[in-house]
């Protein structure tokens, strides 16, 4: 029977973790992940997890470790935010591409300069490329469910790619909420011991991370593509066996109110929450909003997104990152791209908030919901608004 306490989320992380049975963590500090590696040192010091800690001098050689001990078969785990996952950049292109099943918990941050410890999406908005699965959850308990599926995931053999977990900053790693913890004997039943499909090994020598010529890296590269896009049904999969466990609906495309709907706003994170408290605000005034939200950033789940947007004709983009000199910021360029090629073409609205950490307001989002249905209403043009900015 799963039991329910309150506890900060960041440790509700790494309990999971530990009860994922990990052989190997690679930790360094950073805030507002830090946490996360404190209570899991705790669980290796204390003998309560048999699995090697290793304390590193930056993110960069945290990355380097992990690589090393999932490339010899360990279970591995890490985690980092902001400049520790910018630090990690040129290492965590080499995972996918070796096929190492890294665990990663990011807890978002923004990205000096100036230095700021508060949460947006530029530092995993940097990250997208990198060719790891990317997921949201939004907030503790999301944290808690989704670090096995994570894993069960990543190690699937039918994906063998790292994971992210991404989660906000402060908003949610710091947050003391209620949660249901599954009991050990569920997490052993759900994720099988790791059996690594390729591993370096004394008895059996081989090479990784060989050089790849122009007569192979194109293909190589074609491969990992190919292998991240195809992932997504196995995430779907994980995702409905958690929901099955758990009573907790996951998707990779999840919606609030989205049935009755005049205008939608598109968001990922712990915003989504404070979102659903201005769509019934407006919905106790008789006035019909939803939302879209995509829990899986990559792969990007094209036709499960276009799907719940269903007939609607004007949504608006909530970006918590910049694209410097772009036309779009990250999550408009991405769902605009989606859409340039489907038969569905609704009016699309770009909003930016909540930048390092600026607080954002119901107020504020009823507003933005109210200048999508001026827009329904009339074919208003507005231009990108940047919400909560001084002038």
């Amino acid at each position: 029977m799963a039991r329910r306490k309150g506890v900060e989320s960041s440790i509700a992380l790494a309990d999971a973790v530990a009860m994922c049975k990990v052989d190997a963590i690679s930790a360094y500090p950073i805030t507002p992940q830090t946490h996360i590696v404190e209570h899991l040192s705790e669980w290796v010091n204390d003998g309560e997890l048999d699995a090697e800690f290793i304390p590193v001098e930056s993110e960069h050689s945290a990355m380097s470790a992990a690589l090393g001990t999932s490339a010899v078969g360990a279970r591995t785990f890490t985690a980092t935010s902001s400049q520790g996952l910018a630090l990690m950049h040129e290492i965590l292109f080499i995972a996918p591409a070796m096929r190492l099943p890294v665990v990663m918990a990011v807890a978002n941050r923004s990205l000096s300069g100036p230095i700021s410890i508060w949460n947006d999406h530029s530092d995993i908005m940097a990250e997208r490329d990198i060719g790891w699965i990317q997921i949201f959850a939004e907030n503790g308990q999301e944290c808690f469910d989704l670090t096995p599926a994570c894993f069960k995931i990543a190690e699937d053999k039918r994906v063998i790619l790292p994971t992210i977990l991404n989660f906000d900053g402060f908003i949610v790693s710091h947050m003391i909420e209620p949660i249901e913890y599954w009991e050990q004997e569920t997490f052993d039943k759900f994720l099988p011991e790791f059996e690594p499909q390729i591993r370096l090994d004394v008895k059996n020598p081989s090479t990784m991370g060989a050089v790849g010529v122009p007569e192979i890296y194109y293909e190589a590269r074609m491969a990992q593509h190919m292998a991240l896009v195809n992932s997504k049904p196995v995430i779907k999969e994980v995702f409905a066996e958690v929901s099955q466990i758990t009573g907790r609906e996951y998707k990779v495309v999840e919606s609030y109110n989205m049935e009755k709907a005049e205008v939608a706003l598109v968001m990922m994170g712990s915003l989504t929450e404070t979102a659903m408290t201005a769509v019934n605000n407006l919905k106790a005034k008789g006035i019909e909003v939803g939302i879209v939200r995509p829990r899986l950033w990559r792969p990007f789940p094209t036709e499960e997104f276009l799907e719940v947007l269903g007939d609607i004709s004007v949504i608006g983009c909530v970006d918590r990152a910049y694209t410097f000199g772009a036309a779009s910021h990250p999550v408009a360029s991405e769902v605009k791209s989606v859409l340039y090629t489907s038969d569905k073409r609704p009016q699309v609205r770009e909003y930016v908030m909540g930048i390092g950490g600026r607080d954002v307001r119901i107020e504020e989002i009823e507003d933005m919901f109210m200048q999508l249905i001026e827009v329904k209403n009339t074919g208003k043009d507005f231009p990108i608004q940047y919400i909560g900015v001084r002038e």
